[in-house]
């Protein structure tokens, strides 16, 4: 067990617990009213290039500019957001 492991099990219940549905439409929707940009799997390949994953996290390479962060996501439906770049 790392050391954020805890955490990040409490962030991807917490986000599961926030889906208030399973239509695709209407998830995206409630995400995009809280967190601005969302992306879904095949807009997240088009813009970044996926580093590594940790539950509730993914590090990514935005394919434009060549910058490294990270975002959140939630597994069903699967959806992408909260763009954080890396200032390290």
């Amino acid at each position: 067990m790392d050391d954020t492991e805890k955490i990040r099990r409490e962030l991807v219940n917490k986000i599961a617990n926030q889906t208030t549905s399973n239509s695709k439409d209407q998830e995206r929707i409630r995400l995009e009213t809280e967190n601005g940009q969302v992306w879904d799997t095949d807009e997240l390949s088009r813009d970044f290039e996926v580093l590594g994953f940790m539950a509730p996290y993914v590090v990514v390479k935005d394919k434009a500019t060549g910058r490294k962060g990270s975002l959140m996501f939630q597994h069903y439906p699967r959806y992408y957001w909260g763009w954080m770049e890396d200032k390290r």
